[in-house]
């Protein structure tokens, strides 16, 4: 639970109660002071009251207590479920951003209608809307909402170039670093048990990233590899599918193990290279 929704949830229950049981003015300066917080929390908290009615916005700028009934205390208090974590809410919503891209859905994102779409509040999804701009996914048009970026075959050629020889010489500054317990462990991650299905694995891409030690390397992952490894995990459609990937990645940590670095070079271009294949098939699926 953020902090802006402990606001939301602590005012909510104080507005049910009345006019006289407010803790404060109902202005942000005094809101951000009494819960010793920044604005930014108490703005997003109050926007959301706002948007259920519990808080009024006069024509005079100003804040006035709304009704909060039963109903409506319960949803601005809910707290999510254990399944609904940060993370697991956050790689949802992204999933959805790429299907509507790969759809070329020009339709508009609701942060309201998001928000019960996954069952949680409009501050959770404003913070991943802003994350995903960030990343390039999204771009947010005032008082209309957030357009999602449309699919685009070429950027997605262009990306992988350089993702390549990105990668690449992430691994090769990363050799000194990396440790064969790790490089064991990312292997088993990739191989089913017997007569199981297959499991897939990605975190050796991070790992060497992570050690690299270049930080302009690191920045253009960070930067946009949030929209491409949605795109290209999404696009693992069936079984067969995740067991050729698995058994590439096994082939690039079993070349390191071995330390046949130009082994282990060929196996992750070629990785990389069949990502726009994958993408090529799910896009045929969805306009099946």
């Amino acid at each position: 639970m953020t902090i802006a929704d402990q606001i939301k949830a602590d005012l909510a229950t104080h507005l049910h109660r009345g006019d006289n049981g407010l803790p404060c003015k109902l202005t942000l300066d005094a809101l951000a002071r009494h819960y010793g917080v920044s604005m930014t929390p108490v703005r997003n908290a109050v926007e959301d009251l706002v948007e259920a009615g519990a808080i009024l916005r006069l024509d005079n700028g100003r804040l006035a207590p709304g009704k909060v009934n039963r109903r409506t205390l319960a949803a601005l208090v809910r707290q999510p479920s254990p399944a609904s974590t940060q993370q697991n809410l956050e790689e949802a919503v992204r999933r959805e951003v790429v299907q509507r891209s790969l759809r070329q859905d020009g339709d508009f994102l609701r942060e309201q209608a998001t928000a019960e779409k996954f069952d949680t509040g409009r501050t959770a999804v404003r913070q991943i809307f802003s994350r995903l701009a960030g990343a390039g996914m999204l771009e947010h048009v005032p008082r209309r909402g957030w357009r999602v970026k449309p699919y685009n075959a070429e950027d997605t050629l262009d990306y992988l170039v350089v993702r390549e020889s990105l990668e690449l010489k992430a691994l090769d500054l990363a050799r000194p670093y990396l440790v064969a317990a790790d490089l064991e462990r990312m292997l088993a991650a990739n191989q089913p048990g017997l007569g199981s299905a297959p499991r897939l694995n990605d975190d050796m891409h991070d790992y060497w990233i992570d050690r690299c030690g270049n930080r302009y390397i690191q920045e253009f992952f960070a930067r946009y590899s949030v929209f491409y490894n949605t795109l290209f995990n999404s696009a693992v459609l069936d079984e067969d599918t995740k067991r050729d990937m698995a058994v590439e990645h096994c082939d690039i940590v079993e070349a390191l193990l071995q330390k046949d670095w130009r082994g282990a070079r060929r196996a992750l271009s070629r990785h990389i290279g069949d990502q726009q294949d994958n993408v090529e098939r799910m896009i045929a699926a969805l306009r099946d």
